[in-house]
């Protein structure tokens, strides 16, 4: 058996099949590799590619990598075979909510501190020819959209309208004299410096990934038009390798070439696949049938949706159904935003989050199924309980926090965090229950969103104020959110009154003043308030980086809290206004009684001296 017959990893079929007629347009490839030690007695380069099916297609994507282990080191080939297998089986574990570019630097950044630890230390230039260190570059095709992953000297370029064009730069430190070594690969520093880059799709698009054995031997324009002149991608790949070893190559050869046939849509629809194409679910009535459930009563009525309570006739358990408002079942987008809320649901488990109940079968309408839980709102809890105490409000809001780091850790944003979406349940632990507006990294790369209401997506009262300036939501933007419950529960107000939502532009929020919790109750200690007044900077630089963070210092006074800034008199409420007022009119009046003149009991010198 000929060496390349081990440099390879196990992947799909050389080309992905066609859809079915009928169904959506998919991704497809066609996929060509070669691999040969060429003059050397080893093969130290490793390749392969996996080409998965169904959902995780649509939700990952699909992977090409290449690795070329250091040749001096008898180590080199192991670090490669490392490099390449370690991605395509780790990244297809990673969430399918993460970005592209999370999952496969996570895998990467694993992979590079594995090799690190086998070296045992970091390696001089010297010894890094001998340690276990490889080059790496792969290639993750997802949606419309293809990302370069790139360390060391390997190469991925794009051959289109029969010119080559490199999309990566080797590594290489220049020593002189023709010589030179690697300035950047897995396994020689304990952390890793990952080349990133995300180019457009379009069918026909053809990508080229070679070692440095062939692209240093070969011109481009021979190697396109060897490409250009086979008959197969794999016949391809075998007479570009060939080339580089007639024109005098020492070193091992590998070329894999990935051909994009078709792309998707480009929307929700690739990931919720035929779903996104049934009628909305129509509304309900209590006591009525419907796909396996029987409705008990309506829990919720909204403008963009029902919920109801129903039974499961399965197996008798209670759970929520939701079905869109008649107005917004007639919006394929709307129906596609309801559809995605599950998928997100689905992919949670968490105490803190609601949780998505099992699916019975196909369906022939779109709703979606959760898992039922006595209690009620925060909103109403607050109406029950005005004013909580700081511990209670700690408790709750820990609650809450601990289920936004669980979705924060799995690529989502929760973008509508309230009062009316938390749950209160009868053993008063605390839960979210609405994922409507839910922004999910790894989703968001398949295309633009259809529903973009990112300004608007959470209720004025508790929106961070960068949304109203058309920023992105993010991390900190939920950090306010909670932040803004806290406040509330502990205030029944808000932090700075109903001015949020009217400041549009940067000059209008530098004029939002905090307004500190101890005025309108006394019992918040000021460190408690420093803690709210930071998670509710208008600015989100200055909030907290993390939930934890805020969590800890809400229960912990900060030694070096950051006080907020002084309000104006008349902007620290009614009360406190009127009562600085009336004790100004009550010193004036006191002043005036005393200089009076004619006033009973006075002598008349003194009156001669007030006169004077």
């Amino acid at each position: 058996m000929p060496p390349e017959a081990n440099r390879e990893a196990a992947d799909g079929p050389a080309a992905s099949p066609p859809a079915h007629r009928g169904e959506p347009p998919r991704l497809a490839i066609s996929l060509g590799q070669f691999s040969s030690a060429g003059r050397k007695s080893e093969n130290q380069d490793f390749h392969g590619a996996l080409q998965p099916e169904g959902v995780v297609r649509a939700s990952k994507g699909i992977a090409v990598a290449i690795a070329d282990g250091i040749s001096t080191s008898r180590f080199g080939a192991e670090a490669a075979e490392t490099a390449v297998k370690s991605f395509l089986l780790d990244y297809y574990c990673t969430p399918e909510s993460w970005s592209v570019q999370a999952s496969a630097e996570r895998v990467i950044a694993a992979t590079n501190s594995w090799l690190h630890g086998q070296n045992g230390r970091p390696l001089s230039d010297e010894e890094r020819e001998r340690g276990m260190v490889c080059t790496f570059s792969a290639l993750v095709l997802k949606s419309r959209t293809a990302h370069l992953f790139h360390i060391g000297d390997a190469r991925i370029a794009r051959l289109s309208g029969g010119t080559l064009e490199p999309l990566t730069e080797a590594h290489r430190v220049s020593l002189g004299g023709g010589e030179s070594y690697l300035g950047r690969a897995l396994g020689v520093n304990r952390h890793v410096e990952i080349d990133h880059r995300r180019l457009p799709l379009a069918p026909g698009d053809l990508f080229v990934l070679t070692t440095d054995g062939v692209h240093d031997h070969l011109g481009d324009r021979q190697l396109a038009a060897l490409v250009l002149d086979s008959n197969s991608l794999d016949a391809a790949a075998e007479a570009v390798a060939r080339a580089a070893l007639a024109a005098g190559s020492e070193d091992n050869l590998t070329v894999q070439l990935v051909r994009v046939e078709s792309l998707p849509t480009g929307d929700v629809s690739d990931l919720i696949g035929h779903e996104a194409a049934l009628p909305p679910a129509p509304l309900l009535a209590p006591g009525q049938t419907f796909s396996g459930y029987t409705v008990l009563r309506e829990l919720h009525a909204g403008s963009r949706s029902h919920v109801y309570l129903a039974r499961d006739e399965a197996d008798g358990r209670r759970v929520a159904l939701k079905v869109l408002s008649s107005e917004h079942g007639q919006d394929p987008a709307q129906v596609r935003a309801l559809l995605l809320e599950e998928w997100a649901m689905r992919r949670l488990d968490h105490p803190h989050l609601l949780k998505a109940a099992p699916q019975r079968g196909p369906r022939s309408h779109a709703f979606i199924v959760s898992e039922f839980l006595e209690g009620r709102t925060l909103h109403q809890w607050l109406l029950d309980n005005p004013r909580p105490d700081l511990a209670t409000v700690r408790t709750i809001v820990g609650q809450i926090a601990s289920g936004l780091h669980a979705l924060h850790r799995r690529g989502m944003l929760h973008r509508d965090l309230r009062p009316h979406n938390v749950l209160i349940d009868v053993d008063d632990t605390a839960r979210i229950i609405d994922f409507g507006s839910v922004r999910v990294e790894g989703v968001d790369e398949l295309g633009p969103r259809e529903i973009e209401d990112a300004a608007y997506a959470g209720t004025v009262q508790y929106s961070a104020p960068e949304l109203y300036l058309g920023e992105p939501a993010s991390v900190q933007s939920d950090l306010y959110s909670l932040a803004a419950i806290a406040y509330r529960m502990l205030t029944r107000a808000l932090p700075y009154g109903t001015g949020v939502a009217s400041a549009r532009t940067r000059a209008a929020q530098r004029k939002l003043r905090y307004a500190p919790a101890a005025e309108s109750n006394p019992a918040v200690p000021d460190w408690v308030d420093a803690a709210l007044a930071r998670a509710l900077a208008v600015d989100p630089r200055q909030r907290y980086a993390e939930l934890s963070e805020f969590t800890f210092d809400l229960a912990n006074p900060n030694a070096a809290p950051v006080k907020p800034e002084p309000r104006p008199l008349l902007a620290r409420g009614a009360a406190s206004v009127w009562r600085a007022i009336a004790a100004a009119l009550a010193l004036a009046l006191l002043v005036a009684i005393l200089t009076r003149p004619d006033l009973p009991g006075r002598s008349p010198a003194s009156q001669q001296e007030t006169k004077r």
